[in-house]
């Protein structure tokens, strides 16, 4: 077995060929919506990579709508037109890595609408769940402890609450980069983790009231740092 060990601009230029490669193959192929690809086997033997890198690939695929996964199946071509498609895998190849201030900002438009639905949608397992996290972020932040994990998945178990898988996946796909890099850019002060547990606490309440306004209130006020460091106000 062959083991790769890849930076991370190479890991995504690999995919990024594995892309290129399966939309050549489906153009060649002149295959059509509905058709089936080769397995992960047959591509990785065609394209001289592991299949853990086809598999990643194809799943970057499928959260765009190009490919579809089948289980026991197998993956197809999804009913989009061939010129759609290709234009598709273009943009997708083009994209660029988010910077840490983008994904920030996505973060405050995004929480600030999933805060007044889960406020709106959330249920009893809901508020367990956001009560767990929230317990666990308190006790990082008494102990003095590092809590940026436990702080931000509060924040998901809102999302999850909100009832809108789109908005929870993409919070599920900005998070784990908004860990890497949230102390790296000192962008909340530590000595204000007391602070932001009250906030927390103050954001659940309006959830479990199912005050919306007041809900998209105290994130707004939860945010007042995020604010300063994405405005420069």
């Amino acid at each position: 077995m062959k083991l790769e060990i890849f930076t991370k601009n190479e890991h995504k230029e690999l995919h990024n060929v594995i892309i290129a490669n399966i939309r050549d193959l489906i153009n060649n192929k002149n295959l059509e919506p509905g058709d089936k690809l080769p397995s992960e086997r047959m591509l990785s033997e065609r394209f001289e990579v592991s299949r853990s890198n086809v598999r990643e690939a194809i799943q970057k695929l499928e959260f765009y709508g190009i490919l579809k996964s089948k289980p026991q199946s197998g993956t197809f071509v999804a009913d989009i037109g061939q010129v759609a498609m290709n234009g598709m895998m273009d943009d997708i190849l083009g994209l660029e890595d988010p910077d840490f201030k983008s994904l920030v900002e996505t973060r405050i438009l995004l929480e600030l609408k999933t805060v007044r639905l889960a406020a709106k949608r959330r249920t009893d397992d809901d508020l367990k769940s956001m009560e767990l996290a929230l317990e666990a972020f308190k006790e990082k932040v008494l102990n003095k402890e590092n809590a940026v994990q436990e702080d931000l998945l509060f924040h998901l178990a809102i999302a999850q609450a909100c009832g809108n898988s789109t908005i929870n996946r993409m919070m599920l796909i900005i998070t784990p980069e908004i860990i890497n890099n949230f102390e790296k850019y000192h962008v909340c002060d530590k000595n204000q983790s007391e602070k932001r547990l009250k906030e927390h606490q103050d954001i659940f309440d309006a959830i479990k009231e199912q005050n919306t306004q007041k809900a998209k209130q105290m994130m707004k006020n939860h945010f007042v740092e995020l604010y300063k460091y994405c405005y420069n106000i």
